[in-house]
């Protein structure tokens, strides 16, 4: 089949495979989001006299049959067509003829690419941070469920300090407040409309990207058309840091729990059905699930890595090399999605053992709140720290095993309310009402 861009000159198959490679798996993807943009782009082009208000009508409806088509997993990219943008505008052409040739005018495959790119990759963020939410709201829980339990503090990896699964928990709860804001930057970024800038050096029509940027949802337009351009692989780099920075927080949090759950700890539990056994071992329980997420999400951390290194020094205007962003970011998206889940599905099932600071290899983690007792009794601090260690050489040291942490963000005082709060500030500044009530304008 013949390319959008060839005119009588066959491209070589070898060259053709190669340049191609797995762009037309990565853009089925976007399929649903480049109809999207066509439905703007022709209501665009009829307001400026480009398509009669019959040619629209026809379009228009044509184009929400293929998007039914697509949300139906009816819709492929046929062998010979070299990507999505081609395939909704021969299969157009095909349907209803001459007009579907004219819903080309006044952009370039490039921006159709960005503006599918933007697109899809707001539907994602939406649906990581649906996660991170659900995640969020199950530590929270459990955090408060366990804000009596007390286990160990450790600083070099040495038992340091008294701390409680109350804190554990909502430490990687408030953790998740951060990463959510990074993923608030990404999505403003993202959310802004190339659609219009054609090649990278707009068009002699007379567009109104308004118009476009209102119909899609975007925030506003991304409006130097040189610019618009050099957003892509930006764009990606962004969203891959503040993924980067939720699978850091869920890699950590694998860690802990891998670490945990070993018998030298023993501090948590889980059902053995959501662990793996051994070969020859018959005593097993391995936390797999963990391990697997530990390993994904610090791949993931090295993607905004991977995006620099492949769009580093690239001259100005389109460059081929970017169709491999899908490749690196696609999978990586599915990736996180499919972890956040995965690590509310595993501590809705976690058990946690109380009593852990009775054991006398613990005694020494009260030491702080000896010394912090008798500076409150008027011991200076330097003399009061003194007088606890000598008797920890002196094998004196009896600790007082109640815990008496009141100051915001302790033991006593977990401030989740305030997390909480935090957290729904953040989420209600992304607005993805607005961009999903235009998504439903165009489709419906």
């Amino acid at each position: 089949m013949a390319k959008l861009w060839q005119k009588n000159t066959d491209a070589d198959q070898a060259v053709d495979k190669y340049t191609v490679g797995r762009d037309r798996e990565m853009d089925m993807h976007l399929a649903e989001a480049d109809v999207l943009g066509s439905l703007a782009h022709t209501r665009m082009l009829e307001s400026i006299g480009l398509l009669t208000p019959s040619e629209l009508a026809t379009v228009q409806a044509e184009l929400k049959k293929i998007y039914a088509e697509i949300k139906n997993g009816k819709f492929t990219i046929e062998d010979g067509v070299e990507d999505v943008h081609s395939q909704v505008e021969f299969l157009l052409t095909q349907r209803v003829g001459d007009v579907g040739k004219k819903i080309h005018s006044g952009r370039s495959r490039n921006d159709q690419v960005l503006v599918d790119l933007r697109i899809y990759l707001r539907r994602r963020i939406h649906g990581i941070c649906s996660g991170m939410l659900e995640l969020f709201g199950t530590l929270q829980a459990l955090s408060q469920k366990y804000k009596e339990v007390l286990m160990p503090g450790y600083t070099h990896l040495q038992v340091a300090m008294p701390s409680s699964f109350g804190l554990w928990f909502g430490a990687y709860a408030e953790s998740l407040v951060d990463d959510m804001q990074m993923m608030l930057a990404a999505y403003r970024i993202t959310n802004r409309n190339p659609l219009g800038s054609a090649a990278g050096y707009g068009s002699s029509f007379p567009l109104n990207r308004t118009m476009t940027t209102r119909l899609l949802g975007f925030d506003s337009p991304a409006y130097n058309v040189v610019y618009a351009q050099m957003g892509r692989g930006k764009t990606e780099r962004i969203v891959a840091q503040a993924m980067s920075s939720v699978a850091a927080t869920l890699s950590r949090l694998a860690m802990d729990n891998t670490m945990f759950l070993n018998q030298n700890f023993n501090f948590i539990s889980y059902p053995p059905e959501l662990t793996t056994g051994s070969s020859i071992m018959p005593h097993k329980k391995n936390p797999d699930v963990w391990e697997v997420m530990r390993g994904k999400c610090n791949i993931i951390q090295a993607l905004p890595n991977q995006i620099t290194m492949l769009t580093t020094n690239l001259p100005l205007g389109y460059n081929r090399d970017l169709q491999l962003l899908k490749e690196a970011l696609f999978p990586a998206l599915d990736e996180l999605e499919e972890s956040l889940h995965m690590a509310k599905y595993m501590l809705e099932h976690i058990s946690v053992r109380e009593g852990i600071l009775d054991d006398k290899m613990y005694d020494y983690i009260f030491s702080v709140d000896s010394v912090n007792k008798l500076a409150l009794a008027g011991v200076p601090f330097r003399e009061a720290y003194r007088q606890v260690g000598l008797d920890i050489e002196n094998g004196n040291f009896i600790p007082e095993r109640s815990v008496n942490h009141t100051h915001e963000g302790s033991i006593g005082n977990l401030c989740n309310d305030k997390i909480a709060a935090l957290m729904d500030d953040i989420v209600a500044q992304f607005g993805f009402e607005k961009v999903e009530r235009a998504e439903q304008e165009l489709v419906k």
